[in-house]
């Protein structure tokens, strides 16, 4: 259901202000996601306010999470266009997705040997720091 079906059936929806409440965007951000096709056009109502639904709440949190996982915008929009599509662009979509966790998955080993160099420099660090026993004299 999108936001104009929301609208319809008389669901809640949220303005402008409460998304970017809610995910953490700024308005001109929600606004350009639209523009840029990443959101499908937002139903509005009477007022001219921009009306979203729970469905288009899901949808911007996921594509948060394929950018915090470093899809490019590009990307995204391919992926916003399949979905736009509909059904027959599951296959597709499944390959859009498998491409980017198996670039995620190299990028997180990456990121876990970074971290296991960070520690053991704090390690060194910490053992220099530490007080050192006094040998006895005898």
């Amino acid at each position: 259901m999108n936001s104009e079906d929301a609208l319809s059936l008389g669901e809640e929806t949220l303005t402008i202000a409460q998304m970017a409440e809610r995910t953490g965007l700024s308005a001109d951000t929600l606004r350009y996601y639209e523009k840029a096709g990443l959101i499908e056009p937002v139903r509005r109502s009477a007022g001219n306010q921009r009306r979203y639904a729970a469905t288009d709440l899901d949808w911007v949190e996921f594509l948060l999470r394929l950018r915090a996982t470093g899809m490019s915008i590009a990307d995204m929009q391919r992926f916003a266009r399949l979905r736009a599509d509909g059904g027959a662009t599951v296959a597709d979509r499944l390959v859009v997705l498998r491409e980017h966790r198996s670039g995620l998955g190299e990028r997180i080993r990456v990121l876990q040997q970074n971290a296991d160099a960070l520690d053991e420099k704090i390690d060194h660090y910490e053992r220099l720091l530490s007080p050192q026993p006094e040998t006895e004299r005898t």
